[in-house]
């Protein structure tokens, strides 16, 4: 397989939208120049399926973790999580984080998961895949209270404030787009967008969610990744393929892939 012009940084092949034509997603992202794809767990129970699907296809790498909005209040075991992480095929750590727009009340229990994905990332050296809504300022505190900049990693998904991606790149960590960005709305995002360097910058689509314009509203997949980073560009006033390189080349850094490796 040749080099990858695009990445797709976190979907997930696994949820029905997806994984019910995995075959033709998985063909519609080679037509679409989209080389690699990170398969992001949202829970250990579904954690099978994602390593099972980046076993089926070379292109396809997985994460191990527990999204904070799922199986509220269950403790999470850091030894297991380092267990499961030794995987090969398992690159990073999440996706995790903290959630307050969905769930109310005392959420002491995210937290303390938060903090358990942070320590086994830093003991399995693989990147963090952080999740932030409506809790920006607990998430920075705890990056920082665990020394989560040990691992490294990517605000997934980025929609928030230039203030708190500054804070983000300086705890050492990658900034990443969705089709969120090629919302008319999103006029904040867009001047984040222009300001992250390029060499912190992802792309994403978070697959089967969230699809960019021209095909919002529609069940999102990777090849869709190609409108994000087009339109990135656009915005940064740059020819796509710097952005592809660049992105790709982000990729790979961080996660510790080789290219090729695929």
């Amino acid at each position: 397989m040749r080099d990858a012009v695009l990445v797709d940084s976190h979907c997930h092949l696994t949820f029905p939208e997806l994984h019910d034509r995995l075959d033709k997603v998985v063909a519609a992202m080679k037509a679409s120049d989209v080389g690699m794809a990170l398969c992001v767990s949202v829970d250990l129970e579904d954690f099978a399926l994602v390593r099972a699907v980046a076993a089926r296809f070379p292109q396809v790498y997985a994460s191990v973790g527990i999204h904070p909005d799922n199986a509220p209040g269950v403790a999470v075991d850091e030894e297991e999580l380092v267990g499961l992480a030794r995987d090969p095929r398992v690159i990073a750590i999440g996706e995790t984080g903290l959630d307050y727009y969905r769930l109310k009340g005392d959420l002491e229990w995210q937290r303390e998961r938060f903090r358990t994905h942070i320590r086994a990332a830093r003991r399995s050296a693989k990147p963090l895949i952080i999740h932030t809504r409506a809790a920006a300022v607990d998430t920075l505190r705890l990056m920082r209270e665990e020394s989560a900049g040990a691992a490294g990693g990517v605000m997934h998904c980025f929609t928030e404030s230039w203030e708190v991606a500054s804070a983000a790149l300086d705890l050492g960590f990658h900034i990443s787009f969705s089709g969120i960005v090629t919302f008319k709305n999103a006029t904040e995002l867009k001047e984040v967008a222009k300001k992250v360097p390029l060499d912190r910058l992802l792309v994403e689509t978070d697959a089967p969610y969230l699809a960019p314009v021209p095909h919002r509203g529609k069940p999102n997949e990777p090849a869709y990744v190609r409108h994000v980073a087009e339109y990135v560009a656009q915005l940064r006033s740059l020819p796509f393929e710097e952005v592809a390189a660049a992105t790709t080349r982000n990729f790979l850094r961080l996660f510790r892939l080789k290219r090729g490796s695929h």
